[in-house]
């Protein structure tokens, strides 16, 4: 037998489980040889894995419906208990125009400022969209967000996201594991985001049967991105021939994102950034949507807006600078490659009259 717990969130315990728990007692009833228990906002489900994952689907769409409608009563449960998984779906999907998606523990997932929502509507109007901003902009969890919701509203038949795997410092030769273990922490962010919005068992089974897959870049190579929602993150460490390899592998039938950080480019010093020169390129190709976060968008810690505004006057101060003529009327990385020409020039002559000879 197995248990699995689900917490209640921003809910009022009384419009969702009923009059003395008239709600979930309902759903043990359908469920005889499993133990439903309401404690607090916990409900606490023993049981086969398999019955349980039909509870857990149904509690996930009671908990959607709760928060569309506001109250759960007993003709409902007994109408999403009568309906097939896919009728009980597709009776929470059509949610208020601003929200994009129900977690999987019921709480709203909806654009936060105004190039969110700039975002989530160039998405719906375009199949590739370019995505450039800070961190902690919403870039990611937006995105996938909208692939999640596209999946689940059937506009696709599964979800592909990749994300460049660049060392920062560290050789994924000497990291411990298989390829899976080293590339995973490159990854975690976007298992972080689905594990937010997809209840736990529906999740591994969208893994498991390839529904969702999460890849490094180099796994798309040669491959037809057809029916799908794809998301490219972390595209600044992109080279070039990486993104043209990424876009060209766009299908009839796909949606696709590309997101980057132009502030968090760590590529090999002079390794000409990817989605930049991307951009540059296609910047007059009709059909593609382009959005732009800065530091308003901010949605973490409120030091961070400010960590970005600060490195941004930085960055922009730094620029300035080296734009200044020096004393000798050049610039900085004018007079850099100029003495370092010099120094090799010094290393190659004589310093006294014996080398001379």
């Amino acid at each position: 037998m197995v248990e699995k717990i689900i917490t209640l969130e921003n809910m009022s315990l009384v419009d969702f489980l009923g009059p003395d728990n008239q709600n979930i007692r309902q759903l043990a009833a359908a469920f005889p040889g499993t133990k439903i228990i309401s404690r607090g906002n916990e409900i606490k489900i023993q049981g086969q894995t398999e019955v349980i994952s039909r509870i857990n689907d149904l509690l996930s769409s009671l908990i959607e419906h709760y928060h569309q409608y506001g109250q759960i009563t007993d003709k409902t449960v007994n109408q999403y208990l009568s309906a097939t998984s896919e009728e009980a779906e597709g009776r929470v999907l059509a949610a208020s125009p601003d929200v994009i998606l129900f977690g999987a523990k019921g709480g709203v997932i909806k654009a936060k400022t105004t190039n969110q929502q700039k975002l989530v509507d160039t998405v719906m109007a375009h199949d590739l969209t370019f995505t450039l901003g800070p961190a902690g902009t919403g870039k990611t969890y937006i995105s996938v967000a909208l692939a999640v919701r596209a999946l689940k509203n059937k506009e696709v038949k599964k979800i592909i996201i990749s994300r460049p795997v660049v060392e920062a410092g560290e050789s994924l030769g000497f990291l411990p594991g298989d390829m899976k273990e080293k590339v995973d922490p490159y990854l975690r962010p976007i298992y972080d985001a689905l594990e937010d919005m997809i209840p736990a068992e529906k999740l591994k089974f969208y893994q498991e049967n390839k529904i969702i897959e999460i890849a490094p870049l180099a796994y798309m190579r040669g491959r037809t991105l057809n029916n799908a929602f794809v998301l490219l993150d972390e595209a600044q460490n992109t080279t070039p021939s990486q993104i043209k390899m990424f876009l060209t592998r766009m299908g009839p039938t796909a949606k696709v994102m590309v997101n980057g950080d132009r502030s968090q480019i760590d590529l090999p010093t002079r390794q000409k950034s990817g989605l930049m020169q991307a951009m540059d390129i296609l910047k007059n190709v009709a059909g593609i949507g382009y959005v732009e976060m800065t530091s308003e968008d901010v949605v973490r810690h409120r030091l961070v807006k400010e960590i970005v505004e600060a490195y941004d006057k930085f960055d922009t101060d730094e620029m300035a600078r080296q734009a200044q003529p020096g004393s000798n009327g050049l610039r900085r990385d004018e007079r850099h490659e100029r003495r370092l020409r010099e120094l090799q020039q010094e290393a190659e002559l004589p310093v006294n009259q014996e080398q001379a000879l």
